[in-house]
């Protein structure tokens, strides 16, 4: 009997709508809200198996940033009645609620061009239908002084409701107190006015706070709010568990994957910690692909906030270190959902507690010596196309290098983090200029011997042979074999010694500590093959020469007697620095 009954309903509401203009019932009446979904392909999914039962299945973008599926739309004073019925009959969510146009963003369904599905033809044998249930007339709103009598009525609790859910929606940003102040009252006539047909006046009618808490509680029972508290980590927070799920542990990272395999990401961090592995942690975090190099940063001895975005990548992360505990947390998503990640970021940050007692272990999930060392468990890394060698050349941080280093580079860093500006390149020298974006204090700055050497000298480079695989410069030795090229080329110095590509850039080194010239990158020699250990490397007097024009001095060297080998190697490895090329 009741599909029968449905079936006319059906039939008899198709020729309504029929009758009935789209724009004039839109603007006219009423809609029952029966789902949302975080995403459109979800949305449309539940949109088409709603649509094979009521042909009135509408879909509209919402304030929230999610897709809400409709039926209607209906005269104002049969909405209610329409939906108790379905209700009572199981054939929509019981937490259904109505709605209005003026909520409503962008229509996706019924797709353009596509007819809504027609519902089944009613059953011959039906030859009536019964009674209609009466429709109460509609009830007129309050007035402002109504409106007020009525919300003295109200608990401190359902008054800190009405606070929080103005706060949720972005209109409130006072403490959740239950008192109505001229915060809360500014927030509540900023809402009757984004709703379109409603007097501002600072004070909510029963219907008023009846509709801001159905919308409010329909849009926290989708993203599933519940406090998480994770006793291996020490940390409590509140997470969208309609969202995102517990997926696994490795340490320092608690991972929490899309349910749908589409939607955000969570990660928690936390793992025992000084300051140095707290600023080691934030040079790190700068390398995964999943936190896009561009964006706001913000860092100081205690706290720090990563804002990345790219074209398909949206993150943030938020540390702070305490009492030896570094804690923090990660929400990865994509561009394009900035409202329903402003949400989870609102939520996670106001509740995010940390248990002084206790870190996740970093022993707990057995792992390679490689993921531990580089606090990157289960990420992407970002990696530069290569990186080479260069030197300090002033105070102030300024990179001497190749012009091979830095060619055809979308960006270049020096020692992983600092991003640098190529401000000379001289193709015939081979020589480049970088400049650091924020100055630098090198531990040492290079000094250049501009006075001959003698051939046979030992000389040392300081380079990173193996690019970024080694967290410092290696120290290679060998021989100055001849102040010029093999004919005769001035500015150039031969060397006897065994490099790698990684070397290319590095200073090279007398035995006082002075730089005798800059490591250059093997040349072709046509059809010759040289020997093996023939490297070239530029003057000192040659890098002097090229930085003049662009107004740089370097210093010049006045040493004598030479360095112990571990002081000249200190000597080195203070001047010299990563310079990586990324695409």
């Amino acid at each position: 009997m009741i599909l029968k009954t449905f079936a006319l309903f059906a039939l008899s509401l198709m020729v309504h709508l029929t009758l009935t203009p789209p724009a004039q019932a839109q603007d006219a009446g009423a809609w029952i809200q029966i789902e949302a979904q975080p995403n459109l392909a979800g949305a449309e999914d539940r949109a088409r198996a709603y649509t094979a039962l009521f042909p009135e299945t509408n879909g509209f973008l919402l304030r929230s940033g999610w897709y809400g599926i409709m039926l209607g739309p209906y005269p104002a004073d049969e909405a209610a009645t329409r939906m108790a019925s379905l209700r009572r009959e199981g054939l929509i969510p019981g937490d259904s609620f109505i709605a209005y146009s003026q909520d409503f963003g962008d229509q996706f369904w019924p797709p353009e061009g596509v007819a809504p599905v027609a519902p089944e033809p009613a059953s011959p044998d039906v030859i009536a239908l019964p009674e209609p249930e009466p429709v109460p007339a509609e009830i007129p709103d309050e007035t402002r002084s109504e409106a007020r009598d009525s919300e003295v009525l109200l608990t401190e609790d359902q008054r800190k409701d009405l606070q929080t859910a103005l706060q949720w929606f972005g209109f409130y940003q006072g403490g959740i107190d239950g008192a109505y102040g001229p915060g809360t009252r500014n927030a509540m006539a900023a809402w009757q006015e984004a709703q379109g047909m409603l007097e501002p006046t600072g004070i909510l009618t029963s219907r008023q706070r009846a509709t801001l808490l159905a919308a409010y509680r329909d849009e926290t029972a989708a993203f599933g709010f519940a406090p998480v508290t994770d006793d291996e980590a020490g940390i409590t927070i509140t997470l969208p568990l309609g969202l995102v799920e517990f997926d696994h542990y490795e340490p320092p990272f608690v991972h929490y994957r899309a349910k749908d395999g589409t939607g955000p990401q969570v990660i928690l961090i936390s793992q025992p910690g000084d300051q140095a592995a707290f600023s080691g942690l934030y040079d790190v975090l700068q390398t995964l692909e999943s936190v896009p190099m561009t964006g706001e940063r913000s860092r100081d001895e205690a706290r720090f906030r990563i804002n990345g975005l790219s074209d398909s990548i949206s993150t943030t992360v938020y540390a702070e270190l305490r009492g030896g505990l570094i804690k923090g947390w990660m929400l990865i998503s994509t561009p394009g959902n900035e409202v329903r990640d402003g949400r989870i970021l609102q939520a996670m940050e106001t509740s995010f507690a940390t248990d002084s007692a206790r870190a996740l272990d970093p022993g707990m999930v057995p792992m390679g010596a490689e993921t531990r060392a580089g606090l990157l468990s289960g990420l992407e890394v970002r990696k530069p196309r290569f990186s080479r060698s260069g030197f300090f050349i002033d105070a102030t941080g300024t990179v001497l290098t190749t012009v091979d280093a830095v060619d055809s580079c979308g960006r270049v860093t020096l020692d992983r983090v600092t991003d640098a500006t190529v401000t000379l390149a001289d193709a015939p020298s081979g020589l480049a200029l970088v400049t650091p974006a924020t100055p630098l204090s090198p531990r040492a700055v290079a000094e250049l011997q501009l006075a001959p050497e003698r051939v046979g000298t030992e000389v040392m480079v300081a380079g990173y042979s193996y690019e970024d695989r080694l967290p410092a410069p290696v120290m290679t030795f060998g021989t100055l074999e001849d102040v010029t090229g093999l004919n005769g080329e001035p500015g150039l110095k031969r060397l006897a010694i065994a490099t790698l590509a990684g070397d290319v850039g590095g200073p090279v080194l007398d035995a006082t500590g002075a730089v005798i010239g800059l490591l250059l990158p093997g040349a072709a020699q046509g059809d010759r093959q040289l020997p093996p250990g023939v490297q070239f490397a530029a003057s000192a007097a040659e890098i002097a020469r090229v930085l003049a024009p662009a107004g740089v001095t370097p210093l010049q060297a006045a040493r004598s007697g030479a360095l112990a080998p571990a002081d000249l190697a200190a000597t080195g490895s203070g001047m010299t620095v990563l310079v990586s090329c990324w695409d």
